[in-house]
């Protein structure tokens, strides 16, 4: 059973990965025409004392691909002034509410200036605002003035636009120089999907940072179930007669004492759970990701290993994730698997449970809606005043990838180790699979918002961990068949994990590709066919500011002389580029004359003569 539930498993995988391979190349040959299509993000610029960040952008892309480059725009370092006009959005929405309570009472209404409105001076509120806005407006003039023009706001990364898709492929997916740590440069994510506060993070700064959460998501997963082992153990009776005396007489009552054994613990969990993927994402966008959907990858990685470890390993051996590694660290590793696959069949009634109980109940917690509409109540009660709050607070959101794949990743796991083991679990998952397919339809399509496209990047790491979980559920039977007398058949199941882990090898370098790279004769036959269709595109128009700060964009309020701080005009033909470095080592040539400014075709033509 165990070789029939491999073989079916990757068989199916198999069709499915060519399937999505296919659907995306269609996809992304069918769909409209994207700024990403023709931009490609550079990071790790090198600095240049004789030019400028956007100089130095503009001279390398001129020389190095001149038939293609078309233009760019350099990454500023805008998180202050973000802050200054969200602080103005605020504001403006206070305004909004005041002035709307003065049509509703005919009385002006006033406002202390103290902390939070409780003590200081009374004022009137309608005044106060227009006045703060007015001074924060002005600030945040000044503040993007000072982006724009000050050299140390301006990051070594900028977008390049290119003339043509397959001027873009080309970039992004060759090296640019010698030196493979400077001029890196990949896919630009689609404008929606930039995450804009991680631009400004230094490229050299991210193995650091990755370094350090890394440590941290150990100490957080195998630490996690100390605080929740202490609030459970206050959660129950004992705990409660022993903290409060007072409530001795409460708690004895048959009904609250039921509640207490049976429900109190479970639900302190799941209050725990409810802030995992909230820490997981703070811990991804700390370590530097630059789109939104890199983000939600890295945080369903983490969270998948989270529930391996404390969901499925935490509820079949006894004791914290703690006390599992040291009981680990403390015996051969060749008892794991026995360890493991002794306690697997004990544990199958639980599951079963924890499938109807969590699975059931949570695809059932989605068709109602229940944790948005109870946050909607909420947010209405006490933090909306404007029309625009409740609209925000009605906001549904995405389906968020990093909490609801590996959630039903988990079951993906129980489902194969339990296969060969316990086939009595398995009408369980099916059930659970079924509505939640049914129901996840039902929401993508007419509930959820899609905040980005990414063309289905998320299938690759979607295949690992079922692969994963297969190789998991071979090494659990090997160890059971060890404790049940039947050594003998081990070595035959020892050809499963190598096989799979082949297999997996094997899709990776047959498909993988398709969801990294873009092909150069994909790229063509759409350039084609765009210039036939629409040969007067102005592509340079197009292109110029898609990849502006949005924050710009809000702070400008229409006002076009800012509008041309960022709108930096290059020239849309290949032009021979003028270069203020005294010494350039990405040109054919050192420069002659180091006072004066020299071009390429200058240093060419002197170099010729005799």
């Amino acid at each position: 059973m165990a070789y029939a539930f491999t073989f079916w498993t990757c068989y199916v995988l198999l069709k499915e990965y060519g399937k999505a391979a296919s659907m995306r190349l269609s996809f992304l040959a069918a769909e409209k025409r994207r700024p990403d299509q023709f931009t490609v993000l550079v990071r790790n610029i090198p600095s240049d004392p004789d030019e400028s960040v956007s100089e130095l952008v503009e001279h390398f892309f001129l020389v190095n691909h001149p038939d293609h480059y078309l233009t760019h725009q350099v990454v500023y370092d805008a998180n202050k002034l973000s802050k200054l006009v969200k602080k103005k959005k605020k504001l403006k929405n206070w305004l909004v509410y005041y002035q709307n309570k003065l049509e509703r009472t005919s009385k002006r209404p006033q406002i202390k200036t103290g902390f939070l409105g409780l003590w200081g001076k009374k004022v009137d509120a309608i005044d106060h605002h227009i006045n703060e806005i007015e001074k924060l407006s002005k600030e945040i003039v000044v503040e993007r003035e000072k982006v724009t023009n000050d050299p140390n706001s301006i990051m070594p990364a900028a977008f390049v636009s290119f003339k043509t898709r397959w001027g873009a492929a080309v970039c992004a997916q060759t090296q640019q120089t010698r030196d493979p740590t400077l001029w890196l440069t990949e896919w630009a994510p689609e404008p929606r999907d930039v995450y804009w506060r991680n631009l400004p993070i230094p490229y050299v700064s991210h193995t650091v940072r990755r370094l350090i959460i890394a440590v941290a998501f150990f100490f957080l997963t195998f630490f996690f179930m100390i605080p929740i082992a202490f609030v459970q153990t206050l959660a129950s009776i004992e705990g409660i007669q022993k903290a409060a005396p007072w409530l001795k007489p409460l708690v004895t009552i048959p009904f609250i004492k039921s509640f207490i054994q049976g429900f109190l613990p479970g639900i302190v969990l799941k209050l725990f759970l409810i802030f995992l993927p909230t820490i997981l994402m703070i811990m991804s966008k700390f370590e530097g990701f630059e789109s939104i959907s890199s983000l939600e990858r890295r945080s369903a990685s983490r969270h998948y290993l989270f529930n391996f470890v404390n969901i499925f390993l935490g509820n079949i051996l006894t004791g914290t994730a703690f006390q599992q590694l040291s009981s680990f660290i403390h015996q051969p590793a060749n008892q794991y698997p026995v360890t493991i696959g002794t306690a697997i069949p004990l544990k199958a009634s639980f599951f079963i449970t924890y499938i109807m109980v969590d699975g059931w109940a949570s695809i059932a917690a989605e068709v109602l809606m229940l944790k948005p509409l109870i946050f909607y109540h909420l947010k209405n009660f006490f933090l909306v005043k404007t029309e625009r709050d409740r609209e925000e607070a009605m906001y549904p959101g995405s389906i968020g990838f990093n909490s609801g794949e590996p959630r039903i990743q988990l079951y993906f796991l129980l489902g194969l180790v339990y296969a060969a083991v316990t086939p009595a679990v398995l009408p369980f998952i099916i059930v659970f699979f079924g509505l939640a397919y049914v129901v996840f339809r039902h929401q993508i399509i007419n509930v959820y918002n899609q905040e980005y496209e990414s063309g289905a990047a998320f299938w690759p790491d979607v295949h690992f961990r079922i692969i994963f979980a297969l190789i998991v559920s071979q090494i659990v039977l090997m160890g059971l068949l060890t404790t049940k007398k039947a050594a003998s058949s081990t070595p035959f199941l020892i050809v499963l994990p190598i096989l799979t882990i082949w297999f997996h090898r094997y899709c990776k370098g047959r498909f993988e590709s398709a969801f990294v790279k873009f092909p150069l004769q994909e790229a063509m036959m759409k350039d084609t066919l765009e210039r036939a269709i629409e040969p007067n595109l102005n592509l340079k128009g197009y292109l110029q500011n898609a990849y502006v700060h949005p924050i710009f964009k809000d702070s400008m309020d229409d006002d076009t002389d800012d509008e041309e701080i960022l709108s930096i005009d290059f020239e849309t033909e290949s032009a021979i580029v003028r270069t203020k470095r005294q010494s350039r080592k990405n040109t054919p040539l050192p420069s002659r004359n180091k006072a004066s400014s020299l071009s390429l075709s200058d240093g060419i033509q002197s170099h010729l003569e005799p």
